[in-house]
């Protein structure tokens, strides 16, 4: 399998634009208090315009089920992904797919871990980097996307240092809060082909 890349945060079609033409291949549209945070219909709206390979993902905080449902009404969603308690809590219609977020110092207080998660860091979208120790331990046992404090200049070493399935970057790509930079995006997806182009028995599988 190869490298999953996912833009989180998008909020423009400037973005959505440099997406398309990086070929990441999931994009992140955040549903919670953020500067990045955009409504259901404004989430189809910028999604009608990705490739359709490109997989969307509705991204919450604390999943409730009202929420999740108002959303999934109005954008079509492949993912959704929350912090694991609450998501465990939410049933999802069929064809949308759980993706539970674990922080760091969470394992330990989860009976058994899911088959596949997004790692992060203790606060999202600050530019903290995750423990990448605990995440490449972790990413050999269950499918792992890496995210926290990811940008173009450390991406290549995370994804030799944790061999994951998956990175994720959001303010890592960005300008200002919120304002995504194109040749941000595409250096970081550049550079998470190219690491994973090095690893090509690990990455992945």
């Amino acid at each position: 399998m190869a490298l999953v890349v996912k833009i989180c945060g998008v909020t423009s079609f400037e973005a959505i634009e440099a997406v398309s033409a990086a070929g990441a291949d999931r994009v992140g549209f955040v549903f919670a208090p953020s500067p990045r945070e955009v409504s259901a219909m404004q989430a189809k709206q910028l999604a009608m315009a990705l490739p359709r390979h490109v997989e969307r993902v509705a991204v919450f905080k604390h999943a409730a089920q009202d929420a999740v449902d108002e959303v999934l009404a109005a954008f079509p969603a492949h993912w959704v992904q929350a912090d694991a308690a609450s998501l465990a809590q939410v049933t999802l219609p069929p064809g949308v797919r759980p993706m539970p977020v674990l922080r760091d110092g969470e394992v330990a207080s989860h009976d058994a871990l899911p088959t596949n998660m997004l790692y992060e860091a203790p606060v999202s979208g600050q530019g903290v980097c995750a423990d990448w120790d605990a995440a490449a331990g972790l990413a050999k046992q269950a499918w792992l996307m890496l995210a926290g404090g990811l940008h173009p200049g450390n991406v290549e070493q995370a994804i030799e240092h944790v061999r994951p399935a998956g990175v994720d970057v959001s303010s890592g790509v960005e300008r200002a809060p919120g304002e995504k930079d194109p040749e941000r995006i595409v250096a970081f997806v550049n550079a998470a082909r190219n690491a994973a182009a090095r690893l090509p028995a690990q990455v992945g599988d």
